[in-house]
This record gives structure tokens, sequence and C-alpha cells, in this order.
């Protein structure tokens, strides 16, 4: 009896004792923060409560772009769900997959679209502008030559060529502005009518032939990257994919169109790309992707709605498309390959001079020199 009054006590001594030691061990971790939590919110800058309304507009304005074909497609399925609707959305969608050629035939150009003061407050958000370095007369076509890509195809494009946030009509009187895109993008409910209305078309080669035929002052700009400069785009750095890019200068020597090159400061700056060196695993991901669907995921961040330093709106940072000399081209219905790099070679001395002769007004902050690393 005394034996198993001693083994009971004693096992109570030693639970007890272990409780008390897995409470204070308990008690440690529930004081101590979880380093991940609190570096975030040590770091994260939200945004004061008073902030002007025009900066408010901006960032609007901007948000609503970003999301433009999220809220395309969401309001087409709303629409989908009404079955009175499906006859007309049926007729809508046979027309856009089948019927309209206007994306392969200048699209459908609006100016008073184009003038909207929303596209005021959304190149003022960066702000976005453009610099004139010599007179460009409308007595030809012109290809545009838009460098680099950025993240997310050419904000700065978008606001000098799209719309006349920045005024290029007026810069620039009687050249009819043409930015190109994916042919994809023409088959999206709404967002297609949207930009077929700023005078973005395919980037097609029967598009940009249609377009040039129509002959002086019509002008198309290509953005020249594409998604394969996208993966180089970070901030301080100007590394163009273009070495290869032939197509477009066989375009403008075939219809007798001047070639533009246009640098825009600051398009790499406006997002963080996350580290994806070549021979990286992920940069290998991202280049299989693009062989298979043609475009590719950038994996990046910006600010958000309500704080500056995370989500996927754009930074506030200056974006300047310095938009060169022309160079004038022989026209040739079937250009050598020699005459094409030749002309190439214009093109990229030409750039070049952009680059040396504004760098240090508009790129500053600038980590190494312009590189063509493709």
């Amino acid at each position: 009896m005394e034996v198993r009054k001693a083994f009971t006590s004693a096992t109570r001594t030693v639970s007890s004792t272990s409780l008390r030691e897995r409470l204070s061990s308990l008690h440690s971790l529930t004081t101590t923060p979880l380093k991940p939590v609190a570096n975030l919110h040590a770091h994260i800058e939200f945004v004061p409560s008073k902030i002007p309304r025009k900066r408010r507009l901006q960032t609007l304005a901007v948000a609503i772009w970003s999301t433009t074909i999220v809220w395309c497609i969401t309001v087409f399925l709303i629409l989908c769900s009404f079955p009175p609707l499906w006859p007309l959305l049926a007729v809508y969608m046979i027309w856009v997959l089948y019927i309209d050629k206007s994306p392969e035939h200048g699209g459908r150009l609006s100016p008073w679209f184009r003038s909207m003061s929303f596209w005021r407050y959304f190149a003022d958000y960066y702000p976005a502008s453009f610099l004139k370095t010599c007179e460009l007369p409308p007595d030809r076509p012109y290809v545009f030559g838009y460098h680099p890509h950025g993240i997310i195809g050419g904000r700065g494009a978008i606001c000098t060529f799209a719309t006349e946030s920045t005024g290029f009509s007026k810069a620039f009187p009687g050249i009819i502005p043409h930015l190109l895109t994916l042919a994809s993008n023409f088959r999206m409910p709404f967002y297609r009518d949207i930009i077929l209305a700023m005078g973005i078309c395919s980037v097609s080669k029967q598009s940009c032939s249609n377009i040039l035929k129509k002959g002086p002052g019509n002008s198309i700009t290509i953005v020249v990257g594409g998604a394969a400069e996208s993966l180089s785009a970070h901030p301080g750095t100007a590394d163009l994919t273009l070495r290869k890019r032939l197509g477009f200068i066989k375009v403008a020597i075939q219809h007798g169109a001047d070639l533009v090159p246009v640098f825009s400061f600051g398009e790499n700056d406006i997002f963080q790309q996350m580290p994806n060196e070549k021979g990286t695993t992920l940069y290998n991901l991202q280049k299989k992707f693009q062989n298979v669907f043609g475009f590719t995921l950038p994996l990046f961040h910006g600010r958000g709605l309500l704080n500056y330093n995370l989500g996927l709106m754009p930074y506030r940072r200056r974006i300047v498309a310095v938009i060169g000399h022309p160079i004038h081209v022989v026209q040739c219905d079937k250009p050598t390959l020699e005459e094409i790099t030749q002309v190439q070679q214009k093109y990229i001395d030409e750039l070049m001079w952009i680059w040396n002769t504004y760098k240090d007004d508009f790129a500053r902050t600038r980590r190494r020199e312009l590189s063509i690393i493709e």
C-alpha cells in the first residue's frame, strides 16, 4: 500500500513539473512575435487619410485600366446568366469571332474616346509624357519602334500612342497613330471594343500592311521586345531584345515607311520583378511558358490602392518617351537580309543616340547602361 502511494505521488510530481515546463515554453511562444508578420507590418507604408482629390482620381484611373480585362469578362459572364440575353450575346460573339475585321484594318479609332479626361488622370499618375526631338511631316507613313516593353506592355506607349493624354496629335498633326497588340486581345468581349476605340490594332503582318497601305500620315507603333523582353524588365536597367527582331524593319521597307525609334525612360521602373537571371529555374519555367502560350508571366509586385509598397498597381515613377529622328528607307517589295540589317544598324545607332543624349536627364538612378541582349 505504501509503495502504491509513493508511486502515485512521484507520478503526480513529475507530471506537474512537466506541465509547468510546457506552459512556460508555450508562454514564451505566445510572447515572441512571428518575425515575418512583424516585418510585414513594419515595412508596409499605408496611404495617409488626407490625399488631394486629384491624386485619388489618378490612382482610380490606373486601377480601373489595370483591371479592365477582368471586369469586362465579369460583366460578360453576368450577362450570360440571363437567358433572355443569350441570342444577343450569341450574335455578338459570332460578330466578334467571324465577321468584324476591324483589328486587321485600322480599328475604329474614336477621337472623342481618346481625348477623355480619364486618360489625362491615367497619364498624370506616373506622370507620363513624351519628348519631341524633331518634326515628322505627314507626307509619308511611319513605323514607330517602342522600347522597352516593360513588365506589362508599355504604359508609356498607351499614354502616347493610344490616347491624347500627352498631346500626340497636337505635336504631330496629320499623323494617325495605331498602337499594335496581340490578336488574342481582340477575342475578349467588350475589352476589344475599348481598345479598338483607342486606335489599337492587331500586330499581325497583314494588319501592319493594311494600315500602312492607307497612305501618308498613317503610322503603326510596335513594342518591339515583346514578351521575351518583359523578363528582363528590372528597375534601373535597359536590356533590350532587338537584334533578332527584323520583321518590323522589313515591313517598313516594303511600304516605304520611315522608321522612328522611341525610347521610354522609366518604363522598367514602375514595377519590381523577382530575380530571374538567365539559367535560374524561374527563368527557365517562364521561357517554357512563353514557348507554349506565346506570352509569359513575370513575377512582380508594385503598390496597392491603400499602401505604397505592396500590391499589383504600378509605382508612381516618371515615364518619358523620347521620339527620335526618322530613318528614311527606300521602298522595296523584297528586301534582302543585307538591306534589312543595314537599316537595323541605323535604327540601333539612333536608339543609342537617344539613350546617350537623355540618360542623365531621365535615367539618373540607372544601374547600368543600355544593352541589346538578344
